[in-house]
C-alpha cells in the first residue's frame, strides 16, 4: 500500500480501453476497430499513442492489420494461438542446452497419451483415414521432403481422432519447431520402412481398441525416432 504509484504511458491507457471493449463483446472476432482518428478523438490523444497501441495488440494476435484497412480482431484458433509463440519457442531451443530434451519429452508424454484416447474414441471412419494416412506415407518412399511431411500429416490426424481440437496444433507445433534437428538418417536404408511399419502398429492397437497397447506402440516409436534428432548447435554431447 506504501508503493509509490506509478506513472502508465498515453498507449497504455489505450490499449486497456480497447482489450475491455473486446472481452467485452463490443467489437467482437472478426470486427473491425475504429479508425485512428476516431480512436484519437474518443479518447483525446495523439497518433502516436494509438498506433503504439494497435501494434501491441498486434504483437499479441488480437488483431490484424493491413495496410490501408482498419485493425480486424483477430478470430482465435489454437493454429494461430500457438503460431504466436513460435518465434521464442525457436529461440528458446536454439538458445537453452536442454530444451530440445524437454520438448521431446513433451512430445513423448502427449502423444502417448492422444494414442489411448485414440484407442477409446476412434470410430471406423477414424480408423480407415489412419490407414489412408499411412497408405500415402507409404507412397511417399521416393520423395524425402514429402515423406517427413507426410509423417506429421499422420500423427496430426491421430491427433485429430483423439477428440481434442487443440491437440492437432501442439502436435504439428512440436514437430516444426524440432524440425532443423531433425536428421535426414529418418530416411536411411530401413528405417523408413521402420517408421511405417511403427505407424502401422499404432493404428492396428486403436483399430483393436487397446489403449494401452496403442500407447505402448506409441512410446516405443517416439522414444526410437527421437534418437535422430541432432543436438542445436553449441551443445555439448
Amino acid at each position: 500500500m506504501t508503493e509509490p504509484i506509478q506513472r502508465r504511458k498515453l498507449f497504455q491507457e489505450v490499449l486497456d480501453r480497447l482489450m475491455a471493449r473486446i472481452r467485452s463483446g463490443d467489437i467482437p472476432p472478426g470486427g473491425q476497430l475504429p479508425s485512428e482518428r476516431e480512436l484519437m478523438e474518443e479518447y483525446g490523444v495523439g497518433r502516436p499513442a494509438v498506433r503504439e497501441a494497435l501494434q501491441a495488440l498486434e504483437r499479441s494476435g488480437i488483431v490484424e492489420i493491413a495496410h490501408g484497412e482498419r485493425a480486424r480482431v483477430v478470430v482465435p484458433t489454437a493454429d494461430r494461438l500457438i503460431g504466436q509463440i513460435a518465434g521464442g519457442a525457436m529461440h528458446l531451443l536454439r538458445s537453452q542446452p536442454d530444451s530440445l530434451e524437454h520438448l521431446k519429452d513433451a512430445r513423448l508424454f502427449l502423444e502417448t497419451g492422444m494414442a489411448r484416447l485414440a484407442a477409446e474414441r476412434a470410430t471406423e471412419e477414424d480408423i480407415a483415414r489412419l490407414r489412408l494416412a499411412v497408405a500415402r506415407h507409404r507412397a511417399s518412399l521416393n520423395d524425402l521432403e514429402k515423406f517427413i511431411e507426410l509423417d506429421m500429416a499422420f500423427h496430426r490426424e491421430l491427433a485429430t481422432v483423439s477428440g481434442n481440437p487443440i491437440f492437432p496444433s501442439i502436435v504439428e507445433a512440436l514437430f516444426r519447431w524440432a524440425g532443423e534437428y531433425y536428421q535426414a538418417m529418418v530416411r536411411a536404408p530401413g528405417v523408413e520402412d521402420l517408421t511405417l511399419a511403427e505407424h502401422d502398429r499404432i493404428v492396428d492397437a486403436i483399430a483393436q481398441h487397446q489403449p494401452e497397447a496403442a500407447a505402448e506402440a506409441m512410446r516405443a516409436h517416439l522414444t526410437r525416432a527421437n534418437k535422430l534428432y541432432l543436438k542445436p548447435q553449441g551443445q555439448g554431447n
